[in-house]
């Protein structure tokens, strides 16, 4: 059977699709490639790890129902290379034939009979504006722990209760917490943080995107355009991370967040001779940074502040700084300390609805 399709509309599917194959995780042939279906009126790709989904729908009209499935890598190496423009596709008994212009390629294909389709939800399906979903997400997936050692951290905590949704996420060494006056269709659920930064990255250019949650099933689906979505949820509890929220303060200090970036950039360039540690000198006289243990601080600069209490001195790693000041939209953020040993909780000037905390390294006094 031919067919033709644009060039660039079959490689960002195939791109896509293959971002949610298990290739470098698993043997199974299966799970390391592409399964294309075309049904006289669509044109769909699947990939699956088990744990993740994706299926994307492209309107293609056809003479006849046929499917195939196909180790991608070379696919999309070959037409990432074409130039833009329609390409034939001929699909043989043994391969695919894509042609453009004098330009011809063949690619093997597998046997597609075991390939796991995703789960049919039922549920009712709830619109989210995405512009709600990158701002909240982008505050939270920062924070999440990447160490599969404890797979409930490297998930975002969904928790609704009492017409309040609260959004957490934690690494053990930081804090992020969301709530907002929204309902939720479930009660908890933990959702793995590197497939909502792929729902992200796959929504930026839709203004709603569809959402749904499926308890019998324990999965996520998001609708985007033409794309489904889906991951399971990580099965496990949440840590009670309340336990490390200060419920007391000695100082609080207002600042602008541009600055505090700019300066946390110029002393990291130094601090990373000492352990990635800068200390933060929050005084009267306005904010000192300077790397940790330098000896006659050669290496510092000054920021003006508002402070109200004590003076405190508290030492980061100043990746963990970088991550929330690049992650935060704000002109200017709000810092509230009790010692330098105990959680610093930072805050957006003028929105209750979200903080982060950050562990101090201890210093000497």
């Amino acid at each position: 059977m031919n067919l033709t399709i644009d060039k660039d509309v079959f490689f960002e599917s195939i791109q896509t699709a293959y971002k949610f194959s298990a290739d470098k995780i698993n043997t199974s042939t299966v799970l390391q490639g592409i399964y294309i279906l075309l049904d006289k009126k669509n044109m769909h790709f699947y990939a699956t790890d088990l744990n993740a989904f994706c299926h994307i729908t492209i309107p293609l009209a056809t003479t006849k129902k046929v499917d195939f499935f196909t180790e991608p890598k070379k696919l999309m190496e070959f037409l990432q290379i074409l130039p833009a423009g329609d390409v034939e596709v001929e699909i043989r008994e043994t391969g695919i034939q894509i042609v453009q212009g004098k330009t011809k390629g063949n690619f093997q294909l597998i046997d597609a009979k075991d390939f796991p389709y995703p789960p049919k939800l039922k549920e009712k399906e709830q619109l989210i504006k995405t512009e709600f979903l990158t701002e909240k997400l982008s505050r939270l997936l920062f924070t999440a722990s990447t160490d599969e050692a404890r797979p409930v951290l490297t998930g975002i905590n969904f928790v609704a209760a009492d017409g309040e949704l609260t959004l957490v996420a934690t690494d053990g060494f930081r804090l992020s917490v969301i709530k907002e006056k929204r309902a939720g269709a479930f009660s908890s659920m933990i959702v793995p943080s590197s497939f909502l930064r792929e729902v992200l990255r796959e929504s930026k250019d839709h203004k709603e995107i569809g959402f749904t949650f499926s308890e019998k099933e324990q999965i996520v689906r998001f609708t985007i355009g033409q794309k489904e979505l889906y991951s399971r949820l990580i099965d496990g509890e949440f840590p009670p991370y309340e336990r490390v929220i200060p419920d007391e303060k000695s100082t609080t200090v207002t600042l602008n967040k541009d600055e505090l970036l700019r300066n946390t950039k110029i002393i990291s360039i130094f601090a990373r001779d000492h352990s990635n540690i800068i200390v933060y000198d929050f005084s009267e006289d306005g904010l000192l940074l300077a790397p940790k243990k330098e000896a006659n601080a050669e290496n510092t600069t000054m920021q003006d502040i508002e402070i109200v209490g004590e003076p405190v001195r508290v030492a980061f790693n100043f990746r963990y700084m970088l991550d929330f000041l690049n992650n935060v939209s704000s002109r200017e953020i709000v810092i509230e300390l009790l010692r330098s040993d105990t959680p610093t909780l930072f805050k957006i000037k003028g929105d209750d609805s979200f903080f982060h905390i950050i562990m101090p390294v201890r210093i000497q006094e």
